[in-house]
C-alpha cells in the first residue's frame, strides 16, 4: 500500500527539476545557498549538478521540497519545519 495517498501529496506530479527551476527563478541561487548551504547551490550552481546531488541525498531533497512548499527561505526555518513534520522537537536553552 502506498504510504502517501496521491490526493494528499502536494508534490504529486511535480518533478524535482520543476521544483528546482521554480525556486531558482523565484529566489535565485544565492538565496537558496543561504538557506541550504550545499556546494551545488553556492559554487558554480547549475540545475544538472543540483539534481544529481539532490537525488543522492534525501535529506537535502527534503529541504528543497519544503522550501518549495512553504516559500520560506529563511535559514533554520526549513530544517525546523522538517523536524516538526518528522516528530522531532528541537530543545531550546
Amino acid at each position: 500500500m502506498d504510504p502517501k495517498p496521491r490526493r494528499l501529496d502536494p508534490l504529486h506530479g511535480i518533478t524535482l527539476e520543476m521544483i528546482l527551476s521554480a525556486l531558482v527563478e523565484r529566489h535565485g541561487w544565492k538565496a537558496m545557498g543561504r538557506c541550504v548551504d550545499i556546494n551545488c547551490f553556492t559554487k558554480d550552481p547549475s540545475i544538472k549538478s543540483s539534481l544529481t546531488f539532490l537525488r543522492k541525498n534525501p535529506w537535502a531533497r527534503a529541504l528543497v521540497e519544503r522550501m518549495y512548499l512553504t516559500g520560506d527561505l529563511r535559514p533554520g526555518r526549513v530544517r525546523a519545519a522538517i523536524a516538526r513534520q518528522n516528530g522531532k522537537v528541537r530543545k531550546t536553552g
